[in-house]
């Protein structure tokens, strides 16, 4: 049996039926990342005998008839960026200076375990989950299984990979700028991020770390049902995350189901502000075209910005930076300077906006927020008459890995210039709203590498995305046969 080419779900339930056995499943994936991993690059670290006794407990529950969750004994991976498991260790996405020791369990980590999954390791990340690709100095860069010469996307790119090249079924994301869509667009995946509130996102000591923009956890998956298992376990209220909300007991995998009858969707290739390659924007227009076939209205809308793609882009890339420069000021005072000490681990681009966050004045930060207002207002104008929006997830296809530990994307596109850590992406704007949103295979270029369709919601109207792409995988629904059935040296 090709375990790789179940759903998360498909295989919980034969492991639930008794088919298979936990301890099987791990070493089937076990082997599978002995095999297939170097060449992608997509875990920094395994913990096999740790997800084998993890396998024994859960055959003793089974045994015992105990409930053992809808995605008992799937294999899973965590991102090594932020703590994600206590006990094992963080390295900030490549630091060798930041390893530390996992003091907490995300809320992947939590809903994961709570759905019967196992974590068989971590995945690569960007130092710092600074930019729409996954490379460090530390780990190397991470590749998309459908040409290992190109980048997986980031900064959810090791579990992005792993997910599309059958390592694991479900992987963890974080999402601050599109880091959960974009690897998932780039590798073939199906990646969601949901409305700021519906996972809590608890920070300490600043409770409000994970606003500005808004940074959300998340799953990256292969199906758009395995999202709304893993949604059902993560979606809830929590006190201590200052934006939380209490929406009651929702079942994503029924919401899912919902018809796109009468729905209006919104398209756009460019948000009239972002420059798209013209293989992509044809991709991307013709998967639009498909939400027809499932009842849905589709219609090109245009947006009402005044500033321009680079400014959005580098405010994100001020913003982003703001808590980070925080930290390092703190550490400084603790006696550990990070970059003075440590500069060569990081990428000069971190080091570059860091001192921009840090050297930032009041008016900056209302800057800030007038651009991320404008942002808000100009997508409400789309939301006041349509459910939906559908744009491209990125403007390019994957790029090639860079040698040096720095892949970013394209420094030029159409005969602009991009700002290369965010500004290939048309994703983080709904990290400064907090609207839902997801990425779903589009298709393929001429050279067969892969290309993401952006869905966006109403904020706080996650299962209408979920619907809109569950339809969609319906109608279109994505081949796993060449990344799965990819040579290996």
């Amino acid at each position: 049996m090709e375990l790789e080419r179940l759903s998360g779900t498909a295989l919980g339930k034969l492991v639930k039926k008794g088919e298979i056995s936990p301890t099987e499943v791990i070493r089937y994936f076990a082997d599978r990342i002995e095999k297939r991993n170097k060449s992608i690059n997509a875990f920094t670290y395994t913990k096999i005998d740790e997800a084998l006794s993890e396998a024994k407990n859960l055959e003793k529950r089974l045994l015992a008839h105990e409930e053992a969750g809808p995605l008992a004994g799937v294999p899973v991976a965590l991102k090594d960026f932020l703590p994600s498991k206590k006990g094992w260790t963080n390295s900030h996405g490549g630091v060798r200076s930041l390893i530390r020791e996992d003091g907490e369990n995300s809320a992947f980590c939590n809903a994961a375990e709570a759905a019967g999954a196992i974590a068989l390791g971590k995945t690569n990340a960007p130092a710092f989950a600074f930019r729409g690709t996954t490379d460090n100095k530390l780990y190397g860069p991470t590749s998309t299984p459908f040409n290992v010469e190109y980048n997986s996307g980031g900064s959810s790119g090791g579990s992005a990979a792993a997910v599309a090249d059958g390592l694991i079924l479900i992987g963890e994301g974080s999402d601050g700028g599109g880091s959960i869509r974009i690897p998932s667009s780039w590798c073939q995946c199906f990646g969601f991020k949901a409305s700021v509130g519906t996972i809590p996102s608890v920070c300490r000591p600043d409770g409000w770390t994970a606003t500005h923009p808004y940074c959300f956890n998340g799953a990256i998956t292969k199906t758009v049902e395995d999202s709304a298992v893993m949604l059902n376990y993560m979606a809830k209220y929590d006190p201590r995350d200052p934006l939380s909300l209490d929406h009651g007991k929702r079942d994503f995998t029924e919401l899912m189901k919902k018809p796109l009858n009468g729905l209006r969707v919104a398209f756009t290739e460019d948000f009239d502000v972002f420059t798209v390659d013209k293989e992509v924007a044809s991709i991307v227009r013709r998967a639009a075209e498909k939400f027809k076939e499932a009842g849905a209205f589709v219609e090109t809308v245009h947006f009402n910005f005044k500033h321009s793609q680079d400014d959005f882009a580098r405010l994100w890339c001020r913003s982003i930076c703001i808590d980070t420069a925080i930290d390092m000021e703190l550490w400084k005072k603790q006696g550990f300077d990070l970059i003075r000490d440590h500069g060569d681990e990081l990428p000069e681009e971190f080091v570059y906006w860091n001192e921009v966050a840090l050297n930032s004045t009041i008016l900056d930060y209302r800057e800030f927020n007038d651009l991320r207002t404008e942002i808000l207002d100009a997508q409400e104008d789309i939301f006041e008459k349509y459910d939906l929006i559908l744009s491209p997830v990125t403007i390019c296809a994957p790029v090639k890995n860079a040698g040096d530990g720095n892949t970013h994307g394209p420094l030029m596109l159409n005969g602009r210039e991009i700002e290369p850590l965010i500004g290939f992406c048309e994703t983080f704007f709904e990290n400064f709203t907090g609207n839902p949103a997801a990425s779903v295979p589009a298709g393929l270029t001429a050279s067969g590498l892969p290309v993401g369709l952006q869905i966006v919601g109403r904020k706080f109207k996650d299962e209408d995305v979920l619907a809109a792409a569950y339809a969609y995988e319906q109608i279109n629904p994505w081949n796993y046969d060449i990344p799965l059935g990819r040579k290996i040296n």
